[in-house]
């Protein structure tokens, strides 16, 4: 059984990358992180988001996890066959979804629109409350909806006043990066926030749009999760219509 670092640092190598390259890599899918955080996974010191393993393991082309961990699958029928055989087993395959005999049959979802929204502050909180925090689903009236949004969540404090306000709901947008400058919900080691991102020479802070509130610094060992770009808003008062 091979460790997150050995298995990162194995498939970098294998990759032809140094640290660096993989972080150069991960900045294009919008992930800033030092080649010293990469060093320190591969030493076991510390240990990627899942978010950021998953855009590792594209990056370095690791398909299989289960079989980079353990070495090999024994639930996987590849795994014991040779290339040429895996090649003639994908034929056989495709002969069987070109047939159309031995297709699932899924039902047509009518979608309709309603909306999760959760109920944890976004000001300090949980960062799971995407997962496990309480939510309510409710039906929007489209007009007061920004397009392409997600999910709503409720706002506390008055950090981004005056553009947000106690209470409202931020209409987001579900994304796993943001661009500079733009307003969206994070969570930095467990605390969730609507926050500016700012990230540039300096670094990257969350900025607070009420000037009275200090920008929040996130170092390079910190763990930052982004849940997505905040669209717009809407005061509770227009929330109407359970599901």
């Amino acid at each position: 059984m091979y460790s997150i670092g050995e298995i990162i640092s194995s498939y970098r190598k294998k990759k032809g990358l140094l640290q660096q390259d993989l972080a150069d890599e991960l900045a294009k899918e919008g992930i800033t992180i030092s080649y010293k955080a990469i060093s320190n996974w591969e030493r076991n010191l510390a240990e990627p988001s899942v978010t950021i393993f998953y855009k590792v393991c594209r990056i370095l082309g690791i398909t299989n996890m289960y079989e980079a961990y353990f070495g090999v699958n024994p639930t996987d029928p590849f795994s014991s066959l040779t290339d040429e055989g895996r090649e003639k087993a994908m034929d056989y395959i495709n002969l069987l979804h070109a047939s159309g005999m031995y297709e699932k049959q899924t039902a047509k979802i009518i979608p309709f629109r309603s909306i999760d929204i959760f109920e944890n502050a976004v000001s300090a909180g949980t960062g799971n409350f995407l997962v496990d925090g309480p939510k309510e689903t409710v039906r929007i009236d489209e007009s007061i909806l920004p397009e392409d949004t997600t999910f709503g969540v409720r706002i506390s404090g008055d950090s981004m006043e005056p553009e947000f306000h106690d209470g409202q709901i931020a209409w987001v947008l579900q994304l796993e990066s943001v661009a500079n400058g733009e307003i969206g919900i994070f969570a930095l080691n467990g605390e969730a926030y609507i926050k500016k991102l700012q990230n540039d020479k300096d670094g990257i802070f969350l900025i607070s749009l009420n000037e009275k509130y200090a920008p929040i610094k996130v170092g390079e060992n910190d763990r930052l999760d982004i849940f997505g770009k905040v669209l717009g808003k809407s005061d509770a008062s227009a929330i109407t219509g359970h599901c």
